[in-house]
């Protein structure tokens, strides 16, 4: 059992003294019945609303997004639709950002946590956390490209790609390893090798692999064993 303003308090949506101030209010309900005391106590699980709606998780939240092409990865950006609007208001204003960002016409496995902690670990230079992308391009690719991924691309501006690895699967399709994150890396490097990218759908990121019964733009937590992989990673 725990104090109401606390429960509410701990989603990250409110502070303690709104959540007092909402549950006077006579909005909070716990279990189906309107609440009038924060110092109420209510079961750990205990369904609890305000106006009716879902309070939200508390604590940190890991959700894996099959992102769609037109949707920007931030947490706002005027005049643009982002990935945060495709979720459910239990999951709004509680801290969720984008581990990782993808092109707005990019498409595929997202993490939106509320873990900053395990983000720059995941995002961090040193670790060189493995992407797998879905290419499609304009142009043939063939060994040449093979061997240039695996020695790594120098890009139009200089810089010097770590090695990678490239799986055709297709003349114009193949799987693309990175194991850093450079800005629109994956079209520069097959830009500079004179194969423009036509489709991208990132498919892994470190542990995690896209939930391929996702639609696009549905999303759902992660589960114990994916949330195992992320920390153990």
């Amino acid at each position: 059992m725990e104090r109401l303003d606390k429960r509410l308090a701990d989603t990250g949506r409110w502070s303690r003294k709104e959540a007092r101030a909402l549950v006077r209010a006579g909005r909070v309900a716990a279990g189906g019945a309107v609440c009038r005391s924060p110092e109420e106590k209510v079961a750990a699980d205990a369904a609890v609303t305000v106006d009716g709606a879902p309070i939200g998780p508390r604590g940190p939240v890991y959700l894996m997004m099959n992102k769609p092409a037109g949707v920007v990865s931030s947490t706002g950006e005027p005049g643009e639709r982002t990935v945060l609007d495709l979720l459910g208001e239990a999951y709004q204003n509680i801290g969720l950002f984008p581990a990782g960002r993808l092109d707005k016409d990019t498409e595929g496995l997202l993490l939106l946590t509320n873990d900053g902690p395990l983000a720059h670990r995941l995002l961090s230079p040193r670790r060189h956390v493995d992407k797998v992308y879905y290419v499609e391009t304009e142009g043939a690719l063939d060994e040449s490209d093979v061997e240039a991924v695996r020695r790594g691309v120098v890009l139009g501006d200089g810089y010097a790609c770590l090695p990678g690895e490239l799986e055709l699967l297709s003349a114009e399709s193949a799987h693309i390893t990175l194991h850093e994150g450079k800005y629109h890396q994956v079209k520069r490097m097959l830009a500079a090798r004179g194969k423009p990218v036509r489709y991208l759908k990132r498919v892994r990121f470190g542990p995690l692999a896209l939930d391929e019964s996702l639609p696009k733009g549905g999303w759902r937590p992660l589960t114990e064993q994916e949330r195992e992989a992320i920390f153990s990673d």
